[in-house]
């Protein structure tokens, strides 16, 4: 990065070189059309100001070619923006299929972001160069916005919601990181760091760090603990659906609505479980709300996605108490009638 003031930031990433033209474009465009119309503006007011009664100008007759040029002209300009700005639009909206997914919390007054493998980092955030990067957010108190201008990324961040964002860094360095929404006293003070490393080095930093276990594998300790598996049993019928397999396919529910099972799906069936109820199954599946933070949801998310690669399980064991949940005074894990379709 340039440490000297910089009119533009950085073009650190794919899309970023998309909006920068897009952008000059509709700059052009504006800037030529202001200069144009007060440039008649102020034609017309001089030729024809008001005058004396024996100098009044002849009426004018309708010209039709101008009036189409001053029609068509504009309208071709405008679909240029539209189809430039949707096919941008759009691009920014799907993930590449291999894009790495990392998790991101926002939470008054710092930035949490956890990697599949283990990894936390707080107001930092290392990715390897020319590899996507999916980012699936979600904050624990009130809206924030994730902005790295580097990138042209700018995504609000919502609690009780999932929001996804993305980019392909082309461009090593580290690039700043701000909260875009203010969100409280200490708003100026939620700045981090994207860190773009060359692959070989990124490599490097995520075997040397102290990231201990995935992801997935903190999910099913914490879903053996709060005595999940009781119900979701994977090697027999139970009283809750069998979770295996069950991440991004397509779910009945008791209204006859089919619903696909997203993150949303998951964390709503965990905090809410009777918003949705599974066909063929009843809604006895307790709430963990306040049982769980959005950390442990996002482990459990990603353990149910893991279970779609995995073999039948035998009958379920009562796991230990994870560290985070002894630190915050639960010594045993919940009674677990639980049930219901979803989490």
């Amino acid at each position: 990065m340039n440490p000297q003031f910089q009119l533009f930031p950085d073009q650190a990433s794919a899309t970023a070189v998309h909006l920068d033209h897009l952008t000059a474009y509709l700059l052009i465009v504006a800037v030529i059309f202001s200069t144009l119309i007060f440039s008649l503006i102020f034609f017309f007011a001089v030729k024809y100001r008001r005058r004396s009664g024996h100098e009044r100008v002849g009426e004018t007759g309708h010209a039709l070619p101008l009036e189409i040029t001053w029609t068509v002209i504009p309208f071709v300009l405008m679909m240029v923006m539209f189809t430039w700005g949707a096919r941008i639009f759009f691009e920014m909206s799907r993930p590449p299929d291999d894009a790495m997914n990392i998790y991101v919390v926002g939470k008054q007054w710092m930035w949490k972001t956890q990697h599949l493998e283990g990894q936390r980092e707080i107001n930092e955030l290392h990715i390897p160069l020319g590899r996507p990067v999916r980012l699936t957010m979600t904050s624990e108190d009130v809206i924030h916005s994730f902005y790295v201008p580097a990138f042209r990324v700018k995504f609000d961040v919502l609690p009780g919601k999932y929001t996804t964002a993305w980019f392909n860094p082309t461009k090593p360095g580290k690039y700043h990181l701000f909260c875009a929404e203010y969100c409280g006293t200490l708003h100026s003070g939620m700045i981090g760091w994207i860190d773009v490393m060359e692959p070989a080095e990124y490599e490097r930093w995520l075997a040397g760090g102290a990231g201990g276990e995935s992801l997935a594998s903190s999910g099913q300790k914490l879903f053996e603990y709060l005595a999940c598996a009781n119900c979701h049993r994977t090697d027999k019928p139970g009283r809750c659906p069998n979770l295996t397999g069950l991440f991004g396919s397509k779910v009945q529910l008791t209204t006859g609505e089919t619903v696909t099972a997203d993150e949303a799906y998951v964390r709503e069936s965990i905090l809410n479980p009777g918003a949705k109820v599974v066909a063929g199954y009843q809604n006895i599946m307790p709430t963990f709300q306040g049982q769980v933070s959005e950390e442990d949801l996002l482990q459990l998310i990603e353990y149910v996605k893991s279970l779609a690669k995995q073999p039948a399980q035998g009958a379920p064991t009562l796991g230990a108490i994870p560290p985070r949940l002894a630190g915050r005074g639960i010594t045993r894990p919940p009674s677990a009638p639980a049930q219901n379709p979803k989490r």
